[in-house]
């Protein structure tokens, strides 16, 4: 099977090439802006790639996407243009050429509704930037057979962003500062990984176009920070702080997803 990963020096996206090469059945192909890729691109210009590239591919895994939220509202035309705009073409064109495309969202399609508990049947309802070019991108496609979409919760691993800010301040020996409140339902990479393995062997066993792979409980920053010392015999050193509103306009205090 061959597996085009766009987005692929992403750190999940690391964790996937990784799995995948125990695989021999497998050849994976990276499509990135680094050098680290095998082909370039770039998706603010995304007509300019050959995708002559794809021909011959079984899946496409479109991992790439601007994952910085503030930036995404405050610089939102350009972040259109890749998010959307570039990403439309490409899987239009993955789509012509009958790849599968597995498309990486987010739980910010949904509203934010207090005590809400949103599953794939709820409807979408996206508030911020972030999650109107995630819903634009997933209301495009949800009828196309070779198009699925897993929405991701917050992904934990010990490279996450989260995770390694309080790994820097244990080695500075700095005081950690833990936004609260900020709940979501936490799903491991491995979890992300065994999924998208799933898929790749059994796509057509599952009907439905869109999967919420999240965790089974509601979990704070508090609790991961809480989680870290656990192992880490109390190294962290940690202060709990409460963000002003700035902080929450371009993300939700709580979203609580579970899946069908």
């Amino acid at each position: 099977m061959n597996i085009a990963i766009v987005g692929s020096s992403g750190y999940m996206a690391g964790y996937l090439i990784k799995r995948f090469s125990d695989d021999e059945n497998i050849n994976i192909i990276k499509l990135d802006r680094t050098s680290g890729a095998d082909f370039f691109i770039d998706l603010a210009e995304a007509d300019q790639f050959d995708y002559n590239i794809l021909d011959g591919i079984d899946m496409v895994l479109f991992m790439a996407a601007v994952v910085d939220q503030d930036k995404c509202a405050a610089e939102f035309a350009f972040c259109w243009k890749i998010m959307v705009s570039g990403t439309e073409f490409f899987i239009r064109e993955s789509l012509r050429r009958n790849c599968k495309v597995l498309f990486f969202s987010s739980d910010a399609v949904y509203d934010d509704i207090p005590g809400y508990i949103y599953t794939e049947s709820s409807k979408t309802n996206a508030i911020t930037a972030y999650g109107k070019m995630k819903k634009y991108i997933e209301d495009k496609f949800i009828s196309e057979d070779k198009f699925k979409t897993m929405r991701l919760s917050y992904v934990v691993s010990a490279e996450d962003k989260f995770v390694r800010y309080c790994l820097e301040c244990i080695k500075s020996n700095k005081t950690a500062e833990v936004f609260h409140p900020f709940y979501r339902c936490c799903v491991s990479v491995s979890d992300v990984t065994d999924a998208v393995l799933w898929f790749s062997e059994n796509w057509d066993y599952f009907a439905p176009s869109v999967l919420n792979l999240v965790g089974s409980e509601l979990v704070s920053r508090v609790r991961i920070a809480d989680e870290l010392n656990r192992f880490l015999e109390l190294k962290l050193k940690y202060e709990i702080v409460y963000p002003g509103d700035a902080f929450y306009k371009n993300r939700f205090k709580v979203t609580q997803v579970r899946s069908l």
